[in-house]
């Protein structure tokens, strides 16, 4: 073998040995880096996070003075438009005098109920104040305050119907109802299954509902006395509610999950209006009965 190629050799060898020991160094440093972020991650508890969390939501409404209510709208009494085109209703002034005992005021913001939640979610609004029932089901995605309010929902029809008595009439008939409320889904899921088929019409708002049901477009709907009795005393609905109550809701201040301190300042803010007669003054407005929870 020349002396050559003896150098050669050696040379490819020699680097050789120094690429080894860099990748060696850089795959322990790499695993190194790896673990610490590894631990430092573990380390930091999700509890302390979700709690800064909740702290920043609160203070951030704070510092903004104003709290994004979403709400319909179109509820009326609950939640509508006055003469004055402002926010008004029950739900209105639940919203109103809470946010004054969390040192804010209330913006609202209406929509649609179908897009609510949603909105929610995405943080277009901080808290909804619109009827929104609590179900098991919403709690897996958001928090609801106590409740403030507790509605029983009836069958109703037009005055002249005789064949709808109950939920147990609904087979073959066209039923409407609120898109994306708890009342659809109960439908869905309770009614149907019970009774057997029938034709579910959904409405994005009661009076068009009610509009439909007066002019016999659908056989029956259901919802609460307290929200259509201003509806049918203003249009002159032909309209009754029949039978016993086919359920009771109970409607809460729904938030975003997560926000501990949120939730407590509201959940505060409606003992105090309970204790004090604010809340009783308020619900005697809009119903001209004393509160039912």
């Amino acid at each position: 073998m020349s002396v050559t190629v003896k150098k050669t050799i050696n040379r490819i060898s020699f680097i050789c040995v120094i690429a080894a020991v860099v990748v060696g160094c850089s795959s322990k440093s790499g695993d190194g880096t790896q673990a610490t972020a590894s631990a430092t991650a573990s380390a930091t508890p999700k509890s302390t996070t979700n709690a800064a969390a909740s702290e920043d939501l609160l203070a951030s409404i704070k510092k903004s003075g104003k709290i994004k209510i979403g709400l319909m709208g179109t509820y009326a009494p609950y939640n509508f438009l006055n003469d004055k085109h402002e926010v008004d209703g029950f739900d209105a002034d639940v919203a109103k005098e809470v946010a004054k005992r969390i040192g804010v005021q209330a913006d609202f913001i209406t929509g649609e109920f179908s897009g609510l939640i949603e909105g929610l979610q995405t943080s277009k609004y901080d808290a909804l104040v619109t009827q929104v029932t609590i179900t098991d089901d919403r709690k897996k995605t958001m928090d609801f305050s106590t409740p403030y309010i507790k509605n029983s929902v009836s069958v109703i029809v037009k005055n002249d119907n005789t064949s709808v008595k109950g939920i147990e009439d609904f087979k073959g008939k066209k039923i409407g109802v609120g898109l994306g409320t708890n009342d659809e889904t109960y439908l869905r899921n309770e009614v149907l299954p019970k009774v057997g088929t029938f034709n579910i019409v959904t409405y994005n708002d009661v009076i068009t509902s009610l509009t439909d049901l007066n002019a016999g477009r659908i056989d029956a709907t259901i919802n609460n006395v307290f929200a259509i009795q201003p509806l049918v005393e203003k249009n002159h609905f032909q309209i009754k509610t029949v039978g016993a109550s086919v359920k009771d809701d109970f409607a809460g201040i729904a938030i975003r999950k997560n926000n501990a301190e949120l939730l407590s300042a509201l959940n505060n803010a409606l003992t105090e209006m309970k204790s004090d007669g604010t809340f009783k003054q308020i619900f005697q407005k809009w119903f001209k009965v004393d509160p039912n929870i």
